[in-house]
């Protein structure tokens, strides 16, 4: 497991290329891509049938359409490769495809017979109008020189981004939901930094897209030390969204790293968005597999081919605010951003030091298109976590500086829950401290929260 945008939204479409029928994404698992949805029982005039009443509003509020990519896949579809002898594991109706688990690949040629099934579509160029933000010059009011919460360890990475002035304000990411995705939360429903969460009802639910089970507080300890630096209340660690709602999934294999956990990734930001969470954050990243063919090459991160990508980049178009960690191969061979972190919609965050500056492992950028990567930066190096063992304690990567920022994004969202998911990314962007010249290790750099939610204010 390897933890680690003009914003003007257009989805990628779907182009083919009819060379194969199935893809393989892991041993003995494929994935199985289909034309279209006709026939589906389901009907975007009637979405209550497949969508949460929280997403719908979200929808309304927002003028954001529910459209063919929300409908569930054909039924019969599934049945026809049921009835085959494959084994289905599990569908994407964003992707339209479905995994199957076969040992036998002797009769793939009756599946590219099936006229439903098409080759594993490839999206064209995106015609988004890219443009780079400038610093703002918003004015502030005097901070607050007492704080709400005492950090412990955990004030330098709250304060860097001035959230302690959002939580002195009273804004602490309650009301606001967020899906994280990672490898396992491992203890979570015991350790002390979590007990809040608990009492408060905060966590909402929980599910394993690797296993298709909800057994995820058994194994994983990146989950749960990245819970911690968002949710976190306890003596010694308070995080940057104390009172926010948290979903919890498990998209990451820990035995194995294959193109299925993108499925995977892309199937719980499905979930995500059908229950109408306002955030996703995942501090995962994707260039390097097992099976060295399956490996993107850095031109690939372009915004446009990495399947986590274009999950990522849909789950903004349906008015998702999603953060991802920029990647740890700063001090590698590879040392680019990996997928997601290159999509245009999507809010990439590198790592500093205490002080603020680069840390040395951090994913660097551009896109291979050209967009500035990462977006932003927070602490990543020496960032208080819980620990396994039940005591605080410190830990290094862009795994953990996501989080940081994402919990901060939260704060954002209570304050301004009428702004657009793109609104809040500009404002966090404009108003971070290399705005007026950003570079490929900081991207715009460090953000002023404080300062953004001033800016909101104004616009």
């Amino acid at each position: 497991m390897r933890k680690i945008t003009s914003f003007f939204l257009i989805l990628a479409i779907f182009g083919l290329s009819q060379t194969f029928s199935q893809v393989k994404i892991h041993e003995n698992q494929y994935a199985v891509y289909f034309k279209d949805k006709i026939g589906t029982p389901y009907s975007i005039d009637k979405p209550e049938k497949f969508l949460s009443l929280k997403t719908i509003k979200k929808r309304q509020q927002f003028n954001i359409p529910i459209n063919n990519l929300d409908l569930p896949i054909n039924p019969d579809y599934i049945k026809k490769l049921k009835d085959m002898g494959y084994k289905v594991i599990k569908t994407s109706k964003w992707l339209n495809c479905a995994i199957i688990y076969t040992e036998d690949t002797s009769n793939f040629n009756k599946i590219r017979e099936l006229e439903f099934v098409i080759s594993k579509p490839k999206p064209q160029e995106k015609t988004y109008k890219y443009k780079q933000y400038k610093e703002s010059k918003t004015k502030v009011e005097p901070i607050s020189t007492t704080d709400k919460y005492n950090y412990g360890k955990a004030e330098n990475q709250n304060k860097m981004l001035k959230v302690n002035q959002l939580h002195n304000m009273g804004f602490t990411g309650k009301g606001v939901t967020m899906a994280i995705l990672d490898g396992g939360f491992i203890d979570v429903d015991e350790l002390p930094a979590f007990d809040s969460l608990w009492q408060n009802e905060q966590i909402k639910g929980w599910y394993d897209f690797v296993e298709m089970d909800t057994v995820v507080f058994d194994d994983g300890s990146h989950g749960m030390m990245v819970l911690s630096t968002i949710g976190g209340n306890t003596k010694g660690l308070v995080g940057t969204a104390p009172e926010a709602e948290f979903w919890l999934f498990v998209t990451e294999d820990g035995d194995s790293e294959y193109p299925v956990e993108e499925y995977n990734y892309v199937i719980a930001c499905e979930k995500a968005d059908s229950i109408g969470v306002d955030i996703i954050h995942a501090s995962l990243g994707y260039n390097d597999f097992d099976d060295n063919t399956m490996d993107y090459k850095y031109a690939e991160l372009n915004g446009n081919t990495a399947i986590s990508t274009i999950g990522a980049d849909i789950a903004a178009s349906k008015g998702i605010l999603v953060v991802t960690s920029a990647g740890n191969e700063g001090d590698k061979p590879w040392k680019y951003i990996s997928a997601p972190a290159d999509g245009d919609s999507v809010l990439a965050v590198g790592a500093v030091n205490y002080k603020g500056n680069y840390g040395y492992f951090s994913s660097i950028g551009p896109s291979t298109d050209g967009r500035i990567k990462p977006d932003v930066c927070a602490q990543g190096l020496s960032a208080a976590v819980q620990g396994t063992s039940g005591s605080i304690t410190t830990a290094n990567g862009t795994s953990f500086s996501g989080p940081i920022m994402a919990g901060a994004v939260a704060c954002l969202i209570q304050a301004y829950p009428e702004k657009s998911n793109m609104e809040i990314i500009e404002a966090v962007i404009r108003n971070s401290d290399y705005a007026k010249s950003p570079t490929e290790k900081m991207g715009y750099g460090i953000p002023d929260f404080y300062k953004a939610y001033f800016y909101l204010k104004t616009q």
